[in-house]
């Protein structure tokens, strides 16, 4: 009887736990001394965190252009969807981090001209602080990163960039970068700074243009990540999604390729963010 009162205790304890739902904080800043200013994060903490000693893996969770860190939190529901995900048992507990990529200049990328380092300070300072300051898991396999529309192609170009550091890589709705090198330097004006030169223009083909870097990177660097990619059949950032899902299908690069109907908008983004989840739930355990 004794052991049955306790085991019902510990049960009633855990559902107590659980009921408690996970953690968001979304006005937390570090300082940073590449880009010199202080940069908002958000933070989604799963609900056993308070109370356990053990380490998560984490997700990065990136907004689109015209938000901040507040974006997912506000409009995509992180809090309520990750926190019925764990509750349903389809992924594990892990720690959401969303970074401010809407101040200073818009953007995850380094500039053109060198005078905004924000990719620099994302790996140099923004990880490195948020994996000391939080229990989290600090090798590839327990590593994802995700985003939607300008945070989709930071997720692209961040995964590819470093795919020693992300075990998957969920773009959506994804800003794809140029197509071609004829395409970069009308892409540069419209959407960065005008006057480029030919070699920055080069360069910033080379870079930031998620097709090109797919064709050109060893194929072991990239089957080292789980992708899934994901797009509505209305939106305007079709076409690069598709070319890169038939650049990978050319090179043999396994990969979860889903077009949804849908545009490009927050109601999309909303359902297509438990499938995230689970996905980048699948890459943190052992196969």
């Amino acid at each position: 009887m004794k052991t049955l009162i306790s085991l019902l205790s510990l049960l009633i304890l855990s559902l107590s736990l659980w009921a408690q739902g996970g953690k968001v904080m979304d006005d937390l800043s570090l300082k940073s001394t590449i880009l010199n200013m202080d940069r908002k994060y958000a933070i989604y903490l799963p609900p056993d965190y308070e109370t356990s000693q053990r380490s998560y893996p984490v997700l990065y969770l990136l907004h689109g252009g015209g938000d901040d860190q507040t974006g997912w939190v506000q409009f995509g529901e992180v809090l309520h969807i990750a926190d019925k995900a764990i509750s349903d048992v389809s992924v594990t507990p892990m720690i959401i981090v969303m970074p401010d990529a809407n101040t200073g200049q818009k953007g995850y990328f380094n500039s053109v001209k060198g005078d905004w380092q924000y990719e620099d300070f994302f790996f140099e300072e923004f990880m490195p602080y948020i994996e000391k300051e939080y229990r989290i898991k600090g090798e590839k396999q327990y590593r994802a990163v995700a985003g939607l529309s300008m945070g989709g192609g930071g997720t692209f170009m961040y995964a590819l960039h470093h795919p020693e550091f992300f075990s998957s890589a969920c773009p959506l709705s994804a800003a794809t970068g140029p197509i071609s090198i004829d395409d970069t330097e009308r892409f540069l004006e419209r959407y960065f700074t005008k006057n480029n030169t030919d070699e920055q223009i080069e360069k910033y083909y080379q870079e930031y243009s998620a097709l090109n870097l797919i064709e050109n990177l060893p194929v072991d660097e990239l089957k080292s990540i789980r992708w899934y990619i994901d797009c509505g059949d209305d939106d305007f950032l079709y076409e690069g999604n598709s070319l890169i899902h038939i650049a990978m299908r050319k090179k043999e690069i396994p990969h979860e390729f889903r077009i949804r109907d849908g545009g490009h908008n927050w109601t999309y983004w909303r359902t297509a963010l438990p499938k995230v989840l689970e996905f980048v739930s699948n890459s943190f355990h052992q196969y």
